[in-house]
């Protein structure tokens, strides 16, 4: 089974850190994918900017919004997707992140959206 964790982070948080804590911080997230490497548990991740557009197709018309959003209180951060053999596991590696410090992590199942 695959599980994608979703470091879901505060709006603007990433601004209030020292350059030197972000570095750490970042360090620390590479080590982590390094680990899950290792063990051949990552099948994929990435770091993701907060910069980001929204579009919707409604009636047959586009539209497209740029960010940031205001309202949104929240911004997914980065993901890790896993091949893991069981929830448990996925949620184990999710406790393990060091993301679970300052963020949240989410842990979702890979599947279809209808069944």
């Amino acid at each position: 089974m695959a599980y994608m964790l979703l470091i879901v982070e505060a709006q603007g948080e990433r601004r209030l850190r020292a350059a030197e804590e972000g570095r750490a911080l970042y360090g620390k997230m590479l080590d982590y994918t390094a680990s899950l490497k290792r063990r051949g548990l990552l099948l994929a991740s990435e770091s993701l900017r907060s910069s980001a557009a929204r579009l919707s197709i409604r009636a047959g018309r586009q539209s497209i919004v740029d960010g940031p959003f205001t309202e949104a209180k929240e911004l997914v951060g980065g993901f890790f997707l896993l091949g893991c053999a069981t929830r448990e596991q996925a949620l184990g590696l999710a406790a393990e992140c060091p993301a679970a410090e300052w963020a949240t992590v989410e842990v979702r199942e890979i599947g279809p959206c209808y069944e």
